[in-house]
């Protein structure tokens, strides 16, 4: 069975399979996961490595399926390092992996913890054909995800949700929602001419732009009140509110390729700081 499309033998199996991982997408899923078992303050690490493996193969999957459906069943992209049957293959072990990690949460943790979990798996397999011919779905999927890898690498260190959790979920899911509508401005025409349903087709550029600034003030006035209200987050994670607004003052003046490259960023600085702020707590 021929899994890569253009070249033969052990490496060029191994070069299209790794293709299929793209750091960009791939890295805050499992930061997030990580940062939800720092959050808790019980951080036990074979349970974070387990959580974030699963976040990774819930990743790939979404990779795999996303390009899978692109170029073999639309014909929409020009070209793809994998064969249909190789696509299959990853799918199949990508699958297995998320398997094995979720059930290993399960026997660690409970199945509180695992059912937590499964949903990202799930966001990832079906984001295309199903989720992203619609507004909600194509844009809120990966945000879903990203939200989901935060609660579940929360619960599976303490079994249970708190209010400081739950909130900085919300505001990763605004945050990158907004991001996402930005990043679907770049494909207006296309989308437009297969009737994909994005929110800048369905809003127009001003209107769409408009909603994601709009998504953006409301995260970072969530982290400020977050900060000041809740004593598990301390008041140096608003820091992370003004980094992230200054970035997307910026982006905001740029086209949408620009924008989205800086708002990106922007959010790994944001993750950063609050990583800083309640790892050390300068101000507490």
């Amino acid at each position: 069975m021929a899994v890569a499309r253009h070249e033969t033998g052990p490496f060029a199996t191994v070069s299209a399979l790794a293709s299929q991982v793209h750091p960009v997408f791939m890295l805050p899923p499992l930061a997030t996961s990580l940062f939800g078992g720092l959050l808790s303050g019980g951080f036990w690490p074979p349970v974070a490595v387990l959580h974030a493996g699963a976040m990774f193969f819930a990743v790939y999957t979404a990779h795999v399926k996303d390009g899978y459906v692109d170029f073999h069943v639309r014909g929409e992209d020009d070209d793809h390092p994998l064969t249909g049957a190789g696509c299959r293959m990853a799918l199949v072990g990508a699958g297995v992996g998320f398997a094995l990690c979720t059930a290993a949460i399960w026997l660690l943790v409970g199945p509180g913890a695992a059912l937590l979990t499964l949903p990202t798996w799930i966001i990832g397999y079906t984001h295309a054909p199903q989720l992203d011919m619609n507004p909600v779905g194509a844009t809120m999927g990966y945000p879903a995800g990203i939200a989901l890898a935060l609660l579940g690498g929360y619960y599976a260190q303490v079994t249970t949700l708190t209010p400081r959790a739950v909130g900085l979920a919300a505001v990763f899911l605004l945050l990158l929602t907004g991001i996402k509508i930005i990043d679907d401005e770049q494909d207006y025409d296309y989308d437009r001419s297969i009737q994909k349903r994005t929110v800048a087709v369905v809003l127009g550029h001003q209107r769409a732009r408009q909603l994601a600034l709009g998504l953006f003030g409301v995260a970072l006035l969530g982290i400020v009140g977050l900060s000041v209200a809740l004593p598990g987050i301390p008041p140096s994670a608003a820091a992370a509110a003004v980094v992230f607004g200054t970035v997307a003052a910026i982006a905001q003046r740029g086209d949408p390729e620009t924008a989205t490259m800086l708002l990106i960023r922007g959010s790994y600085l944001l993750l950063a700081v609050l990583v800083t702020a309640i790892w050390f707590r300068p101000l507490a």
